[in-house]
């Protein structure tokens, strides 16, 4: 699971602390410093709006908890 953020990003921070509450592993990727998580971000999600998580070749863009909490169950991911 990759997080692509910007690390100013309120929903970002909330998409992370989110993850941490219920136990989900992940790695970061802040695409304001690293040009080839951004291009990557911007070739999955045809944008460059954050957070967008990739895993397992599944892409969710632009979203707050609600969604993510969505995007998960919908997926069967799991912790």
């Amino acid at each position: 699971m990759i997080i692509y953020i910007k690390s100013h990003c309120p929903w970002c921070k909330e998409a992370l602390a989110w993850l941490d509450q219920h136990g989900y592993r992940y790695e970061v990727r802040e695409v304001l410093e690293d040009p080839e998580a951004m291009e990557r971000m911007r070739e999955i999600s045809g944008q460059s709006l954050t957070p967008t998580m990739e895993v397992d070749g599944k892409v969710l863009a632009d979203f707050d908890t609600g969604q993510l909490s969505e995007f998960l169950d919908a997926n069967g991911i799991k912790p």
